[in-house]
Formats: structure tokens, sequence, C-alpha cells
């Protein structure tokens, strides 16, 4: 028994837990919240049988991992359109909707039939619609995903490992929050997660859910691998006035920390109240921490929630202006992207996106484009051009699709000229498509997914991403890395195909029916009513009258 106790003790200890939210005014007058939720397991997942003892790693979340082998696991589910142009960049991006991608291990044999049932399982789980995530709207990219965590050279250059899925037109709700917030250590009932009251998450501009999965270096050594499991969660709120709290915003204090936490902070980016302050915070900051990120230096006010609820104390982190806000734009992002359709009519029509570069250099760019095979993808057609100059591309990798059974896949390296937009234009063919293969709104049209655009910044200007070897906020403190990684979604866009009219079989079973009725009744009554010929100078008896009376009734 001592050692059984001894054994759970140790499988407790090597779990570390930890819960940041980033509060960012935006220049545009809303409010950024993105709360971080990094739990760090000492097991490894190329050994599935020590997948035993669960401590603060979710049991039905590991259970998944070693089932179908998973090296790695991106889940985003999101309501909204982040801004760049006003918001600059988000802490993690994702597109409108739903977005999963997967590395699984090397030693499966069968990728397309595990990942089949993987999306299965993650639909259940997470309460969505994953499992039409099918071979016709997965692909397998070459360049635009590489492995987020430890991987060897040799297995990231493997795009077979890989699997890329994106549902445009989900819908994300509290059923998709329930499960998620359920695998946090301590749920909603104290910490950061106290603060998730559905009425109020769902009341945003933006939210958005994020699931992260993958091996880490255990130490500096990096001899062995660790499980870093990361949830966030991002919104974006308009308040009704400058002034703000977390009261107003979430409806709720802050009573306690997450008891099984290591570390639980609250920063405010207060940037941009220097040199001249134009709010105040309360209550005070336990410290303030200037961050040097490349050419980059923000200020944030720390708050130690540990701290700030000692002794039974309620937090509530409360900004006011002392003068009315005056709305100003943003320093432009370094590269920014802008999608939208073109053409007119049900027969052909294209996609042109504009690509900015707002930097005095040159950047290497990762351009992906997945198309539904009912939008049939003319490769002749593609061009890409620099202020009226066509722009050779370094690589494509281009497989086409194949109706009802796989999507149309583009990924395009190239060059963005320094200071200048660069255009990607190409045309389609609308598909007819079977009258049983439209949804029940099918007049509204058809989602295609965001394209991605992944590129490394020179500049740290407007970025807010941890660095990759660690997902925790606090460490992007002590980033003194010389580039950085950017990933970014453009607008997803909205198709409308030739459509049947569907009301026409409703048209004509009311127009059978008023029909069938007119002529059955007339037909019932000469068939069942009996005449008789009546003497009209034979008067009829008190009785006679009264029985007549009945039978017309």
């Amino acid at each position: 028994m001592i050692s059984t106790l001894l054994g759970e003790s140790v499988a407790i200890l090597v779990d570390s837990h930890v819960e940041e939210l980033l509060i960012k005014p935006l220049p545009s007058g809303h409010v950024y919240f993105h709360f971080q939720f990094t739990t760090k397991w000492d097991e490894s997942l190329d050994q599935p049988d020590s997948f035993k003892h669960y401590g603060l790693f979710p049991k039905s979340l590991g259970d998944v991992l070693t089932t179908y082998k998973v090296q790695e696991l991106h889940l985003s589910q999101t309501q909204g359109l982040w801004h760049h142009d006003k918001w600059g960049y988000p802490v993690t991006s994702a597109p409108p909707g739903a977005e999963l991608w997967v590395w699984f291990q090397p030693t499966i044999t069968n990728i397309d039939e595990t990942w089949s049932e993987l999306v299965n399982a993650l639909s259940g789980h997470f309460c969505s619609s994953l499992n039409f995530l099918d071979s016709k709207s997965t692909v397998a990219p070459r360049w635009s995903f590489r492995p987020h965590g430890v991987a060897s050279e040799g297995y990231s250059s493997f795009s077979r490992f890989i699997r890329y899925g994106a549902l445009p037109r989900e819908i994300v709700c509290t059923e998709n929050l329930t499960p998620w917030k359920k695998l946090l250590p301590c749920n909603t009932k104290v910490g950061l997660g106290s603060l998730f009251k559905a009425i109020k998450l769902y009341d945003a501009n933006y939210h958005s859910l994020g699931l992260h999965v993958r091996p880490v270096c255990r130490n500096s050594e990096c001899k062995e691998t660790s499980i870093e499991l990361s949830q966030s969660l991002s919104v974006v709120f308009d308040p009704v006035t400058s002034n703000w709290s977390l009261k107003k915003i979430f409806g709720d204090f802050l009573s306690s920390r997450c008891p099984l936490t290591t570390s639980s902070k609250i920063f405010v980016d207060i940037t941009s109240n220097l040199p001249d302050p134009i709010f105040t915070l309360s209550p005070e900051a336990d410290s303030i921490k200037t961050v040097k990120r490349g050419d980059d230096t923000r200020q944030y006010a720390v708050y130690d929630i540990g701290l700030q609820t000692a002794n039974g104390r309620v937090f509530n982190i409360a900004s006011r202006y002392d003068k009315p806000l005056e709305y100003t734009d943003i320093v432009k992002p370094p590269v920014s992207a802008q999608r939208f359709i073109t053409g007119y009519g049900l027969e052909k029509g294209g996609v042109t996106s504009l690509i900015y570069n707002n930097l005095d250099s040159n950047l290497t760019v990762i351009y992906m484009e997945t198309l539904p095979w009912f939008t049939r993808f003319f490769y002749k057609s593609l061009t890409l051009s620099n202020q009226g100059t066509l722009v050779q591309p370094y690589k494509i990798n281009y497989i086409p699709g194949k109706d009802r059974g796989r999507p149309y896949h583009l990924e395009i390296v190239f060059r963005l000229r320094a200071n200048s937009v660069t255009k990607i234009s190409y045309d389609f063919e609308r598909a007819f498509l079977k009258w049983t293969e439209y949804p029940p709104d099918a007049n509204h049209g058809f989602y295609i997914g965001s394209a991605i655009l992944s590129t490394v910044l020179p500049t740290s200007v407007n970025y807010t991403t941890p660095p990759q070897y660690s997902t925790v906020l606090e460490n992007s403190f002590k980033d003194d890395s010389e580039s950085y990684f950017l990933r970014l979604h453009t607008e997803t866009l909205l198709v409308s195909l030739p459509t049947p009219d569907f009301s026409m079989p409703y048209n004509v079973i009311c127009l059978a029916c008023t029909v069938v009725a007119i002529a059955f009744g007339s037909i019932h009554n000469l068939t069942t009513r009996r005449f008789t010929l009546l003497d009209p100078s034979k008067k009829k008896g008190i009785l006679a009258k009264i029985k007549g009376l009945f039978k017309r009734s």
C-alpha cells in the first residue's frame, strides 16, 4: 500500500499547471482578453503504457491521444473574424469555424483510417461537427504546417503524417464551451475559469476556443520529452463605455486562485498609457514589467491572483479613463491579407487575395488554399502579380480535386516585395450538385475556408505570440529571438451555387391536394346522396317538417 501511495504521489508531482490572463486595450476601443491554461506532464507520447496514473492532465484526452497515436493535436473553434488592421495580431490565430490539424506518430500504417476514427472521437468529446472532416474536406499540407513540438528533421519533412481539415460553417456555442472547460484542473469553480459565464462570453465581438497538445523538452538538455496541453480562450469585447472592469465584462469577481496551479497571474498591457497616462487601474498592480522583445517595447501591470485574493478578499480589476478616449489607427501590421470573391452569375467565378507587406524588406511567405470539390479550380488561371508585374513563385504544390472525392489543395512559396501589395487570383467553375447534397438552407450559399499565410517576421511589432519553446505567456517576456513565426488566416468566403427550386414539390403537392379535394367533394355528393321527387302541392304535416329539419342537419 505504501508503494502504491508513493507511486501515485510521484505521478502527481510531475504535473504542473499555469493559468494566465492577458488584457490588452485596443486602439479601436475594444478590449482583448486572452486566457491561457498550460498543463505540463512529464510523460512521453512515445510510451503509451505509462498513461495509467493521471494527475492534472485530463484522462479523457489522454485516452484519445494514446488510442490514435497522436503526436501533435491542434484544435480551434471560433466565432467571428479577427481584424488585423484594427487589432494587430492575436496571441493565437484561428479562422472562423472549426479547424483541426494533427501530426500522427510514424508507427501508424493507415493514416486516413486513423484520421477518420479520430475526428469521430473528437466530435463526440467536444460536441462539434468534426465528424464531417472526411476525405472531401481533408488535405495533407506540405509546407504550411510544421510540428510545433519536439520532432526530428526527418519526421517533420514527411507530410504524409499530417492531416488538416476546416469547417468554416461550424457554429460555436455553449455546448462547445462545456466540454472544453471540463478539461481544466479546477473546471470553473475557482481561479480564472470562474469568469466563464456563457451568457457573457457569447456576447463578444470575437470568441475563440483553442486546444493544443504537443511534446516539449523536459529540461534544457532535451534528452526526454514531456506533454504540454495548452487551452486558450480569446474574446474581444466592445464596452458600452470606455471604462471597463472584470465585473462589468464577465459579470463576476475573482474570489480565489486555482489551488492546483503553480502560477496564477493577470497581465494588463499598459503600453498605450505611456508617456501620458490616459487611464487608471485599480487596485494597484503587484509589479510593473517592462518587456523588450526585438525592436518592440511593452509595459505590463502584473497581478498575482493568490496575493490579491488572500484572506477571503474578492478581486476585480477596473480601468477608469481620466479623459475621453480618442480612437486611433494602430501601427500597420507588418503583414496582412484580404480575400474576396470575383465574377458574377452562377456558372463561373474567381477568388482574389491581396497580401500587404508594410516592411522595408522583402519577405518569403507560404500561401495555402483549400477549395471544396464543387468549386472546380482552373490551375491555368492562377496568377501572382505585384503592381502589374508578374511574380514568379519559388515552389508550388498543387493537388487537383476530385468530384465527391477530395478538395483542391494549393500551396505557393513566393517573395513579398517591400512596401507593396501582391495579388493572387484564379478562376473556378461552379459544379452542379445532386438534390440530396444541398444543406437545409441551400439558398444561403456554401462556405470556402480561410486561406492561410505563413512567414517569419524580422520584427515583433504587434506580435504577442509566445515563443516556440513554451506556450506560457510569461515566458514571452524573456524571449530574445531575432525572428518571429507568424501564421494568419484570411476571411472565409460564401459562394452561391446553382440551386433547384426546392419549393416546387410543395407547390405541386398543394395544387394536387386542392384539385383532389374539390373533385372528391363533388363525386362524393353525387354517389352518396339519394334524390327523390316531391309533390309541391302536397302539404307536409308537423311531424314531416320536424324530420325534414333533422335530415338537413
